[in-house]
């Protein structure tokens, strides 16, 4: 399964057009095992009491990840070396 979503805005300023295309990241999904043993080390120290339910991959190698606890999931992305950039 792969994600990706593009936008579009059109701003028309004194006669003159401009149009911004942004495309967010494509993820391939991948088996949790793929993950690298580096991200994983760096994931557990934030998030050692979440299990990983799903596991995605960009082309540049950043991962988002599905987490759960408790019946909760969260999602976010961390980099190649499982820093987190962001929740999602």
């Amino acid at each position: 399964m792969t994600a990706s979503i593009a936008t579009a805005a059109v701003t028309t300023w004194n006669s003159q057009i401009e149009i911004n295309i942004t495309q967010e990241k494509q993820y391939n999904k991948i088996d949790v095992s793929k993950v690298s043993k580096e991200a994983l080390d760096n994931i557990k120290k934030g998030y050692g009491n979440y299990t990983i339910k799903e596991a995605y991959v960009a082309a540049d190698g950043e991962y988002k990840l599905v987490l759960t606890k408790d019946g909760t999931d969260l999602t976010a992305t961390f980099t190649p070396a499982g820093d987190l950039i962001k929740i999602l």
